[in-house]
């Protein structure tokens, strides 16, 4: 017979969650604590990330205006890909930092990034050392004693990358490089020859040298490199990887030539990836629906337009989780309030001050304090759950766990300042006639 209680929660999972969202950001883990009306994509975005573990390769779009959760969306599945043993890598587009038309940078930002469930971003290092000792283990396991071992071991670097070297023949040479530089004993060499292959500009010439590559990497090498990395993610125990390129809206703000050469190398990507060449790869984008429908993002290249087209003029209810890509239809006042009441639940399991928190922070109070936050963003409440969580966490909660004559309704009132809000939370509360919201009691 199955428990039907719930699995409780450790301190440490509840405190790293709730610190994020006192600090008014998306936590980077526990998402399943906080994860409400997620339910409709489980299945089919299980049934891919499980596809991808067995070698198929998924590219998915998430579209939704700010405030819908498409962070949140996205760290969540992050989350379900390492329940799978994937390594995770989040990389933010931008104009200055991480332009999507170079994809080099693209590339060692994906390296930069990089975590797995047993090491933070960079996991780069960590997972190639694994890699080694998986090839050493096979050759011993094959027959190779201590003297041979190191031929052996170049062996099987050779055979596990063949298909990389077609396109990326400097990727095996810098691996090959790495471990001479460690067998030396050479720790400054070999650091060197690793930021090389994670796509680091400026390594020093003699590193360079040492590991017989050249020059820094560019955008057509970036995909080899990719290529690589899957490779060794694969060897070294992992069954894949899963990318997410977020925020690539901010192509529409570009300069036009800028902006045609990253929507091409989307669809270039797209291509890679529905061709098979990156098997184990799960990428995802995320942007605004003005970025997927308007003339300024993917309608400007009718290739790219036509490679993530989607009717989205159904029901909202009977969208297509397989589809390539995906609605976030943004909170509603129900679903915002739920979303506090599941917090509420979360946090009060772990304070001395269950009963307390119940009773003070009731439904009914939440509901006021999110039609309340609501009201400050100018009725927007779909973008109001970063600052309804922050607050009800930080200016409530907390409080009620603290002090024993504290009580909500008699003793907060909810202020807006400007220094505390985004820029689009910003522009919606000047919408707003009222500068500071009180709550109705």
């Amino acid at each position: 017979m199955i428990d039907p209680r719930p699995s409780p929660v450790s301190a440490a999972r509840r405190r790293a969650a709730l610190d994020a969202l006192r600090r008014g950001a998306v936590p980077e883990s526990g998402l399943d604590l906080l994860a409400t009306g997620l339910d409709r994509f489980e299945s089919a975005l299980d049934a891919e990330l499980d596809a991808v573990a067995s070698g198929a390769s998924v590219f998915k779009a998430v579209r939704g205006e700010y405030g819908s959760g498409k962070t949140f969306f996205t760290r969540w599945l992050g989350e379900r890909a390492k329940q799978r043993n994937f390594a995770v890598s989040e990389i933010q587009v931008s104009e200055t930092e991480t332009p999507l038309h170079k994809l080099e940078t693209v590339y060692r930002r994906l390296t930069e990034r990089l975590s797995t469930t047993s090491f933070p971003p960079s996991a780069l290092r960590p997972v190639v050392d694994a890699w080694f000792y998986a090839l050493e283990e096979d050759a011993l396991a094959a027959g190779a004693d201590e003297h041979d071992l190191s031929g052996a071991v170049d062996q099987l670097l050779a055979a596990r990358l063949t298909e990389v070297s077609r396109h990326a023949p400097s990727f095996a040479a810098a691996l090959r490089g790495y471990r001479s530089a460690l067998a030396e004993g050479d720790e400054s060499t070999a650091a060197a020859v690793l930021a090389w292959l994670g796509g680091q500009p400026h390594v020093a010439a003699a590193a360079r040298r040492s590991a017989g590559v050249r020059g820094d990497l560019d955008h057509f090498g970036a995909l080899g490199f990719l290529q690589g990395l899957l490779t060794v993610l694969r060897d070294s125990g992992h069954r894949g990887l899963f990318v997410v390129l977020d925020e690539v809206e901010t192509l529409q703000r570009v300069r036009s030539d800028a902006r045609d050469k990253a929507l091409n190398a989307l669809r270039q990507l797209i291509d890679e990836v529905h061709s098979g060449r990156f098997p184990g790869l799960y990428l995802v984008i995320t942007g605004t629906p003005a970025f997927y429908d308007g003339q300024q993002g993917v309608q400007r290249l009718p290739p790219l337009a036509q490679r993530l087209a989607t009717d989205f003029t159904t029901d909202p209810r009977f969208d297509n989780p397989r589809a390539v890509q995906l609605r976030l239809s943004g909170f509603t006042l129900e679903s915002l309030t739920g979303l506090g009441v599941t917090i509420r639940d979360l946090y009060a399991s772990g304070a001395d001050s269950h009963d307390r928190i119940k009773t003070l922070a009731d439904d009914a109070y939440i509901a006021d304090l999110a039609r309340a936050v609501g009201g400050a963003l100018g009725g927007k409440v779909g973008v109001a759950p970063r600052l309804f969580l922050k607050k009800l966490v930080g200016d409530v909660l907390d409080r009620i766990d603290q002090f024993r004559d504290f009580d909500p309704r008699q003793h907060y009132r909810l202020t807006v300042g400007s220094s505390e809000l985004t820029d689009v939370e910003r522009n919606l509360a000047a919408s707003s006639s009222a500068d500071d919201i009180d709550l109705e009691l």
